[in-house]
């Protein structure tokens, strides 16, 4: 047996699992709206608007959540500044030092897209978003750092030493493909497909069957890494992996999807959503609490 199996629990629940949801979704949201905004031509604009609006908020809800988590919750600038001296305190070695200042810069770069989304009639900073040069700059770097939201929460399981967490290094892979099919899905179910947006409602589907599709195989993949250590966790979350992440979050979608394959929307295609924001919500919760109860 693998001696992560005697280490201790970090102690991680509720909060914790609410913020891998939503870091995928703030993250996931806002790469999908820098990409639908800088290489649509225009056509998924609205779209990538309603992407922009949804991830600052989703972040700010991320921040609030570790804070909470914390167990003197008031302390939470000690992630970044060092008390003694008041300095920014930045430790490349430590995924939670450099995840706490990735999260900051996302805040940063996402606040400055929520506005330039909501001055869309040409406000003050309407120059914050694609196509204008410094739109472009701005959510480059902001696309970056959400992606790294996305996929960090996963890596930085798997520099612990808990069982299944430290014996696979496909956790940040599973976790940044399930926060773009969770995010594609979000903002299908946002934007709709009424007149003007069924070329977005298509192209939003078509992104997430593929995101669907690469997340199962990546979630086979992660299962076979585990090796001895699969079938402890396939006794304990088994059921609710195959049937809630893979039966409910992805096959039963997939084939709604490819039922609804040629229409603008497939039919129930806001069920089809539903189903795999909850399958990418339960995949969270199976990742954390498996690792408390081993």
């Amino acid at each position: 047996m693998p001696d992560t199996f005697f280490s201790a629990p970090p102690h991680w629940h509720w909060l914790i699992v609410f913020y891998f949801f939503v870091g995928g979704l703030a993250g996931g949201s806002y790469f999908l709206a820098v990409v639908m905004d800088i290489f649509g031509g225009g056509r998924h604009r609205a779209a990538a608007r309603v992407g922009y609006l949804v991830a600052f908020p989703a972040v700010v809800v991320c921040g609030v959540l570790l804070t909470l988590d914390l167990q003197r919750p008031e302390r939470f600038w000690h992630m970044l500044i060092q008390s003694a001296t008041w300095r920014p305190m930045f430790k490349a070695y430590s995924p939670m030092s450099v995840g706490a200042w990735a999260l900051l810069a996302f805040g940063f770069f996402s606040l400055l897209s929520f506005l330039a989304a909501r001055s869309e009639s040409g406000g003050k900073y309407a120059s914050l978003r694609p196509p204008a040069p410094l739109g472009i700059a701005v959510t480059g770097l902001g696309g970056f750092f959400g992606v790294f939201l996305a996929g960090y929460t996963g890596v930085l399981l798997s520099v612990t030493n808990r069982p299944i967490w430290a014996d696979t290094t496909l956790l940040g892979l599973v976790l940044l493909i399930s926060g773009a099919s969770t995010s594609a899905a979000l903002l299908m179910l946002l934007v709709g497909s009424g007149p003007g947006r069924e070329e977005t409602a298509t192209a939003l589907a078509r992104l997430d069957r593929w995101m669907l599709v690469l997340e199962l195989v990546a979630l086979v993949a992660l299962v076979a890494s585990l090796g001895v250590v699969a079938r402890a966790w396939l006794n304990a979350w088994g059921g609710l992996l195959v049937v809630g992440v893979v039966g409910a979050g992805i096959v039963v979608p997939l084939v709604i999807h490819a039922r609804g394959r040629g229409s603008t929307m497939p039919p129930h295609g806001a069920f089809a959503a539903l189903l795999v924001l909850l399958g990418g919500f339960l995949l969270r919760v199976v990742v954390i609490l498996s690792a408390e109860g081993v």
